[in-house]
């Protein structure tokens, strides 16, 4: 389960009551309306907060939409930090994936899985979570402290591609307790997954007199 240190003041427990409605009042109402068809003031009267308050917490409509995306990606380098880091780079991308899933909340995977779709549906959104996966890339491999090599680029790249396939193969049913079970099956496929060699095309019909 996710463990978050209890502000200490009204102020900071007020913050993070608004900070938390607006995020899970996002994911609802761009699930309802659409995400490029729901205006952020109709966020703010929904919530009942005003745009300086909203921007004190979010940089913008697409930030608090994928609130989820990198609540995942926050925990994910702070279990990257507890991961044994010797032997295989991609084990130790695997690992610190599962103990990032073991530390959410199950509140945490319905809105997760709900991003997922807004992200399909909105091209504006689409682009903004991919800025936000290459820096997640670019900040996990300094922190893995791999070697600067084709070899190690390559990895991440693999790894990366492994976690968004296991995402497809978890969307369909979004059970919380299938995501680590997904994870774990396309980490083992990927190996020989690189042997998988392409059939020649069928050809014409042959002629017939």
């Amino acid at each position: 389960m996710t463990t978050v240190r209890e502000p200490a003041s009204l102020r900071e427990r007020k913050k993070l009551r608004t900070r938390q409605a607006l995020a899970e009042t996002a994911v609802s109402l761009f699930t309802e309306r659409g995400f490029d068809d729901t205006p952020l003031d109709a966020l703010l009267e929904t919530v009942e907060v005003s745009r300086r308050t909203f921007f004190r917490n979010f940089r913008s409509k697409e930030d608090v939409a994928l609130t989820a995306v990198k609540q995942l990606w926050s925990t994910y380098l702070l279990a990257l930090e507890e991961t044994e880091r010797s032997g295989r780079l991609a084990d130790a991308f695997r690992d610190a994936m599962l103990a990032t899933l073991d530390r959410m909340d199950e509140d945490w995977y319905p809105r997760f899985s709900a991003t997922l779709r807004l992200i399909e549906e909105s091209p504006s959104l689409n682009g903004h979570s991919l800025r936000h996966c290459a820096e997640m890339q670019a900040e996990i491999t300094r922190r893995l402290g791999a070697p600067d090599s084709l070899e190690a680029r390559l990895i991440v790249e693999f790894c990366v591609a492994a976690w968004r396939c296991a995402l497809d193969e978890w969307l369909p049913d979004c059970s919380p307790g299938e995501l680590p079970r997904c994870v774990r099956h396309t980490f083992a496929t990927m190996p020989r997954s690189l042997d998988v060699e392409v059939r020649p095309a069928a050809g014409p019909p042959a002629a017939t007199s």
